[in-house]
C-alpha cells in the first residue's frame, strides 16, 4: 500500500497591506519585529535591518513587539518609544516622544508629544543624529506598554 505523503504547507509571505506595510500579528519579542522586516519590501527591508540594528547597539535592554502591523521599541517600565511603518515611498518612523528630542525630528504629527523621521529610498541616514535621538527618547517615559 503506497500512501501520498502530505507535503508541509510553504511558508506564507505575510500580506503587505497598502503602501506595502507587511501585515504580522501582535506578538511580543525580536521574532515578531524580525518576521516584520523579512516582509518589507523592497529597498525598506534594507532600512528596516539597519534601524533595528542601531536601536539595539543603542538601547541593549531594548524591548521589541508588533502593534497594529508595526514595530515597536520601548524599555521595560518606562514603555514603547519608538516605531516604524511601511509608506509607498517612504518608511515613517515614529519618536513617540519625539517632542522632547533634541534637536527635534524633523517631521509634525497630529499628536503633540510624536515626532517623525521619514526615510525615502534615496535618503542618506544620518546614524548619529539617529542614535542621539535613540538615546534620549529611551531614557524618557514613553507610550503605555500593552
Amino acid at each position: 500500500m503506497t500512501r501520498d505523503k502530505a507535503k508541509p504547507p510553504a511558508e506564507a509571505k505575510p500580506k503587505l497591506l497598502s503602501g506595502g506595510n507587511p501585515q504580522i500579528p501582535k506578538a511580543d519579542g525580536d521574532a515578531p519585529v524580525q518576521a516584520y522586516i523579512a516582509a518589507m519590501p523592497e529597498w525598506k527591508q534594507d532600512v528596516g535591518r539597519r534601524l533595528d540594528a542601531l536601536i539595539e547597539r543603542t538601547v541593549p535592554d531594548v524591548r521589541k513587539a508588533v502593534r497594529w502591523n508595526s514595530p515597536f521599541y520601548g524599555v521595560e517600565g518606562q514603555g514603547w518609544f519608538l516605531t516604524f511603518h511601511c509608506f509607498t515611498k517612504y518608511i515613517k518612523v515614529a519618536f513617540l516622544n519625539g517632542a522632547s528630542l533634541e534637536p527635534l525630528p524633523p517631521t509634525a504629527s497630529k499628536d503633540p508629544n510624536t515626532r517623525y523621521l521619514h526615510i525615502h529610498q534615496s535618503d542618506p541616514i544620518d546614524e548619529e543624529q539617529v542614535v542621539a535621538w535613540l538615546r534620549q527618547a529611551s531614557r524618557l517615559p514613553g507610550e503605555r506598554m500593552f
